[in-house]
């Protein structure tokens, strides 16, 4: 678009778009949403246990979820424990044989332990237990390893 000024020489407007604050703020969104993926590893709504010892989940893995009411997730599904082997079986397969389960700290131990012994049969030995730091620390999701 071209107009006149009053001294007769006739100037253009600048009809560019700047892109760089809308590339800077994708890159802040971008770098929020790769730092806050790790720590949601699943919707269920779980307390897992506070321990002394923990380690940051570093890796993406199979999440088996055992909430207060003894309902058993693989992710976000509700699977039956007898299913679990079977499912297991499959997945597991693509995750180097390892996976994570939390367990709401209310529940009994017969139950985590058929939890557990369902994650045996399908031939993974390698369970990382995750808990939350004890301290007064931000609630992050970490993991107790456990064989």
């Amino acid at each position: 678009m071209a107009f006149s000024t009053s001294n007769g020489k006739t100037q253009t407007s600048l009809a560019e778009i700047n892109i760089t604050p809308l590339v800077d703020v994708v890159l802040v969104l971008l770098v929020i949403f790769m730092i806050t993926a790790p720590v949601l590893q699943s919707g269920i709504e779980v307390n897992v246990p506070k321990t002394r010892t923990v380690k940051e989940i570093s890796e993406q893995r199979v999440v088996l979820t055992i909430d207060k009411n003894q309902q058993v997730y693989l992710g976000d599904k509700m699977v039956n424990v007898h299913d679990i082997p079977r499912m297991l079986a499959t997945q597991a397969k693509d995750v180097r044989k390892v996976i994570y389960l939390r367990a709401d700290e209310r529940v009994p131990f017969g139950a985590f332990a058929s939890v557990m012994d369902a994650v045996k049969q399908a031939g993974i030995t390698n369970i990382s237990i995750v808990t939350q730091p004890l301290e007064g620390k931000a609630p992050a999701a970490t993991a107790a390893k456990g064989k």
